[in-house]
Parts: C-alpha cells; structure tokens; sequence
C-alpha cells in the first residue's frame, strides 16, 4: 500500500537540509542535499508507519500541502511510502 504524506524542508545554516512531516508527529530525516533529506524521510516515514501498524494505532490523515504554512525558505515535497502489509508475501 502507499501512503503519500507532505513534508516540509529547509537548508539549514551548515548547508545541510533538515525535514519533518506536519501530519506524522516526530518524523523527521536530515541530508547532506535536498535528494539525501527526501530520500532519508522517505526511510523516517516508513519506520513511524511501521510502528504505528504493528501498535494498531491509526494513521493520522493527510495533510493537503495548499493548506500548510510555510516559512521563508521552506518547501514542501510529498514523499511516498510503500508499506508491505505482508513480508514474505510475493506478488
């Protein structure tokens, strides 16, 4: 399954990039560059969906990017998680 959760980026002052996702309480992934942050939260996101499935929690909805307020120097990507509902299973 997918899941499609916008998350919000920013350089920060040493040149690297740091992320969080609005809508996943404490998700949040760090990169040398912008393609090493998204692919570092696509990683972060994974494991808080994770844990959310294996605890029965439900995941939180989506937030839509066109209603998230942005500070000067932000930018939002949604980022994609595939989550596999059961390992070992082959398509």
């Amino acid at each position: 399954m997918k899941f499609i959760y916008p998350a919000i980026f920013k350089k920060a002052e040493n040149g690297t990039y740091v992320g969080y996702f609005p809508d996943l309480e404490g998700c949040t992934a760090r990169g040398e560059t912008l393609d090493d942050a998204i692919e570092n939260a696509n990683e972060s996101a994974a494991t808080w969906i994770d844990i959310d499935m294996e605890e029965n929690i439900p995941l939180p909805p989506v937030s839509d990017p066109r209603d998230l307020t942005l500070e000067e120097g932000e930018l939002i990507r949604n980022i994609c998680i595939n989550y596999r509902f059961n390992d070992g299973w082959d398509e």
